[in-house]
């Protein structure tokens, strides 16, 4: 399905400009209505929770509004499943600070050598405090793929915690999240999915991902630069309470959330399910995500169609478009360039890209590519366009030569 683009790109007064912006997985646009909530919000009822008079009690139901509304996104079972804060590090820290008491020595936790920092620096940091092991699942360096075989043989009877990306934001990979919560349960340990580099390109079903917990960036995802954090309500409960003493365990998202929820931040981020739906319903379907991903995969095969074309250019990640099995997070080498240089030249074409780690270090380490200061990142999504794509081509047309 071809995506009305003037619809979708009114909605984002940030396109306006004359960039053509693809550095999405950095950060995405914000959706007027989000800003606008926002707004409304800081100017109507800018007041604090919790008292009786008029104008708390609808501030406070509010926000309750948009974390439901939130919450019937992901498919929770129930709102106060949903934990929203300041950022996917922040929540991440937060749940590794809420498990440390089920952690001994000896015990083992198993991370990804293809994550974000986020997702593993909270664990690195759990183990050595604990004196627990921590494990890591490398990626395959010639297939880029972090196989299930790996998995089954680092998983032992000591295993606690398994902490994967569902979709890496360098290779673009989508994991088979499903399958790998169904292993690590067999195991009898938990699983943590950082849903980061996925959450802006397909719908996010947690009940049918089967992982224990879900993160992911809303900033990512065109809201505020807010991050939300699922996970099941009777695990939640279970966990003690990060917030002032008297804050019970029961008190479930509240205990998680030292100084409370951002009330106008949350507010904003509840405009994103009805963006959604207002896509689906302006294109006569009942899933967004039809509208979406075809789109996406169009731009993704344009734009690798091109970069397989060169011998000099190496595609970190798969070099199909297929949907199924990657997002338009393309990330590249040149041969006998540093990427910086690469990037120079994108600039000078007023295309917003960008070079570097992204945080997944690791990952770039052991592909052995510091020396070149790591990779060129072109991330789209379904508000690019195949002229924006063309425009990248010929900016990387004139910086390869």
């Amino acid at each position: 399905m071809q995506p009305d683009l003037d619809f979708v790109r009114a909605r984002f007064p940030g396109l306006s400009s004359d960039w053509a912006f693809m550095d999405n997985a950095g950060g995405s646009h914000v959706l007027a209505d989000v800003a606008g909530r926002v707004r409304d919000f800081l100017l109507e009822v800018p007041v604090q929770h919790g008292a009786s008079y008029a104008a708390s009690v609808e501030a406070r139901e509010k926000v309750a509004q948009a974390v439901a509304a939130l919450a019937r996104m992901i498919n929770a079972a129930r709102p106060d499943e949903v934990v929203v804060g300041s950022s996917t590090t922040f929540l991440l820290q937060q749940l590794a600070r809420a498990l440390a008491p089920e952690i001994a020595e000896g015990d083992e936790i198993l991370v990804t050598d293809v994550d974000h920092e986020a997702n593993i620096g909270p664990w690195r940091a759990l183990a050595q405090r604990h004196g627990a092991v921590l494990r890591t699942w490398r990626v395959d360096p010639e297939s880029l793929e972090l196989e299930l075989d790996a998995l089954d043989r680092l998983l032992t009877e000591r295993t606690k915690l398994v902490c994967i990306t569902h979709c890496s934001n360098i290779l673009g990979t989508i994991m088979p999240v499903a399958e790998i919560a169904r292993r690590v349960h067999a195991a009898g340990a938990e699983l943590v999915v950082d849903g980061v580099a996925f959450a802006p390109h397909g719908r996010i079903d947690v009940q049918a991902l089967g992982c224990d917990y879900y993160v992911y960036s809303l900033y990512k995802t065109f809201g505020p630069h807010q991050a939300l954090l699922w996970g099941r309500h009777e695990r939640l409960r279970e966990l003690p309470s990060l917030n002032h003493r008297f804050i019970g365990r029961e008190q479930v998202p509240y205990k998680f959330l030292p100084g409370n929820i951002n009330y106008e931040l949350a507010w904003g981020c509840g405009a994103i399910p009805g963006y959604l739906a207002d896509l689906a319903r302006h294109h006569g379907t009942d899933d967004a995500d039809e509208v979406i991903a075809a789109h996406e995969e169009a731009l993704s095969s344009r734009l690798l169609d091109y970069l397989g074309a060169r011998n000099d250019v190496r595609i970190i990640g798969r070099r199909e478009a297929d949907r199924a099995l990657r997002v338009p997070t393309i990330s590249f080498t040149v041969r006998n360039h540093r990427s910086p240089d690469i990037v120079e030249v994108a600039d000078r074409h007023e295309v917003a890209i960008r070079f570097g780690d992204f945080y997944a270090r690791d990952l770039i380490r052991n592909l052995g590519l510091v020396e070149q200061q790591g990779v060129v990142r072109a991330s789209l999504v379904h508000y690019n366009t195949a002229a924006e794509v063309d425009r990248l081509i010929a900016a990387l047309d004139e910086a390869l030569g």
